[in-house]
């Protein structure tokens, strides 16, 4: 199983291509530089490097969301455009668990938190059940500090991942009554690694769509929309 995995979800570009378990190549960015000008440059790349022949892919994962709501929408055009070119299927990874996925083989919960502005996080708690990441609780947006509150009621240790960390770092020193730590920096934040790994288990369970039904997972709306509702609530 050879999957092509993507991630434009955030501030970090991903590309990367998983044959069973084993990484043949990964191509992170972390700059100031947007996603259309970088996505299908490093997709080239990748398959230049390894000398890939796309027809080989047996689907396409992304990063389906939540995330930046522009990010996801350039992320969803590309793998959409070559799910439909290469008649591949379309697998759709929730972010938050690749983003989760980073930490392996650990007791403690994963949570990752990618600031979602407003003090809001896009959020999700994780953990290992033998090799298996499993889903404590579904990923949505909510105040950061609803979340501490609800990892205050587990009573468990916590590894925390995501660009959250920086924003939200002193917030939770002040008032998580939990053990805690945060992820190092390579492994806290998106990887196209992770997407392509889960897309492997995901494929091995058909959990697959065609690429004219990818969409995005936004989880809440736009920035845009919700300023043109306040401003036509308040006409």
């Amino acid at each position: 199983m050879k999957i092509l995995g993507v991630d434009s979800s955030g501030m970090v570009a991903g590309v990367a291509v998983v044959e069973d378990d084993i990484l043949l190549a990964e191509y992170t960015l972390n700059y100031k530089k947007t996603h259309s000008e970088t996505l299908l440059p490093m997709i080239d790349e990748v398959v230049r490097m390894t000398e890939l022949e796309m027809e080989a892919i047996d689907a396409i994962a992304v990063a389906a969301g939540p995330g930046s709501f522009t990010g996801l929408r350039i992320g969803s055009a590309t793998v959409k455009g070559l799910g439909l070119a290469l008649n591949k299927s379309i697998i759709e990874i929730p972010t938050c668990l690749g983003l989760a996925y980073n930490v392996w083989g650990t007791d403690a919960l994963v949570c990752p938190i990618m600031d979602a502005r407003r003090k809001q996080v896009y959020t999700g708690i994780y953990e290992y059940r033998g090799d298996e990441l499993v889903t404590v609780s579904e990923q949505k947006a909510i105040d950061i500090c609803e979340l501490v509150e609800e990892l205050n009621t587990m009573n468990r240790k916590v590894i925390f991942v995501g660009d959250g960390i920086p924003v939200y770092k002193e917030l939770i020193n002040e008032n998580a009554e939990f053990e805690y730590t945060f992820a190092p920096a390579h492994c806290n934040r998106q990887r196209a690694a992770a997407i392509a790994a889960l897309g492997v288990i995901y494929a091995s369970k058909e959990m697959m769509v065609s690429a004219d039904m990818h969409k995005p997972i936004y989880l809440r709306k736009s920035q845009a929309e919700r300023e043109r509702e306040e401003k036509m609530a308040n006409e």
